[in-house]
């Protein structure tokens, strides 16, 4: 079924008011129609670009559906379904609620047309999923909680910085293919960097995903760094540095993984290893190695969602 008019993003939010205040079997089947509902509107996005809002001389395009998009689009739905059925049997109103929000901004991230929408939705990308680490209400989860937020404001920061001077080089801020050359493009590289858990700026994902509560972690799992994997298959594609960096990737996790008794921080460390083939693929930018890294994005997310929920 498709439902046109409405941003999917917007149907998560509106869910997460309802659910903050709702209680009991009301909550949960808010929690779970969400991201039906959702689909469905996602499914009746026209191609190209829509929502379009001008401020001041901004052009802001909240949705741009192509191939690529729809695929994550769908990807973050599927993952929120399951992660929401999960966890039903919670009680966790901060949890919930904040992992609602955090799915709205992921799917609100992979339809932004432009990089101003998507700062924003990086943003609420942060702080939902901040409040998703504090729900853990383990001892540690305040201050594990309080780093995670200062990896993913760096990031934001940095993005900020890339986009304002990629702006006054007089680029366009359509969201597309960059030039490592252009100014600003570092910036925004290093921003999708620290998301996606590169060399010396991964430690947030191994510290943080083992303090959030059981369901918790399943939804960070899902977001956060395929977010930046698809940020890195939109923006930089063929970009040779991305492979050495990856490569990097794929092979120190494991040293650490063998040595590690915590089981889901073996599992962080798992997901950085897999990441770093995708950002290989995404790095070598033929169709064939995009198509790969984008199917490895969609696998490792139902499949290390499900270890984790072991």
């Amino acid at each position: 079924m498709a439902i046109e008019g409405f941003h999917p993003s917007f149907v998560f939010l509106i869910g997460a008011v309802v659910a903050a205040l709702t209680r009991g079997k009301m909550r949960s089947l808010v929690m779970v129609a969400t991201p039906i509902i959702s689909f469905a509107f996602l499914r009746g996005l026209p191609l190209g670009d829509s929502f379009v809002f001008e401020i001041a001389q901004w052009t802001l395009t909240f949705s741009h559906r192509d191939e690529l998009s729809w695929l994550f689009g769908l990807l973050f739905h599927l993952a929120a379904l399951l992660a929401v059925i999960y966890s039903l049997h919670t009680r966790n109103r901060m949890e919930q609620v904040s992992a609602l929000v955090y799915a709205a901004s992921a799917i609100g991230a992979v339809l932004a047309g432009d990089l101003l929408t998507l700062f924003i939705w990086w943003e609420m990308l942060a702080l939902s999923s901040t409040f998703v680490v504090f729900a853990g209400r383990q001892r540690r989860s305040m201050a594990i909680g309080l780093r995670y937020f200062a990896f993913q404001i760096v990031s934001g920061l940095c993005l900020l910085t890339g986009i304002l001077l990629y702006s006054n080089s007089g680029m366009s801020l359509e969201l597309g293919r960059l030039d490592l050359t252009t100014p600003g493009t570092m910036w925004i590289l290093l921003a999708f960097g620290i998301k996606a858990g590169f060399p010396l700026v991964h430690t947030w994902i191994v510290d943080t995903y083992p303090a959030a509560s059981a369901t918790g972690t399943v939804f960070l799992c899902a977001f956060t760094t395929k977010t930046a994997v698809y940020a890195l298959a939109r923006c930089f594609p063929g970009t040779e540095e991305l492979i050495i960096i990856g490569a990097v990737m794929t092979c120190f996790p494991i040293f650490y993984a063998i040595i590690e008794n915590d089981l889901r921080k073996v599992l962080s460390y798992s997901m950085i290893n897999q990441i770093g083939f995708m950002v290989v693929g995404i790095g070598l930018g033929t169709e064939l190695a995009i198509n790969g890294a984008v199917a490895h994005a969609f696998n490792d997310v139902l499949f290390k969602g499900l270890l984790f929920m072991s």
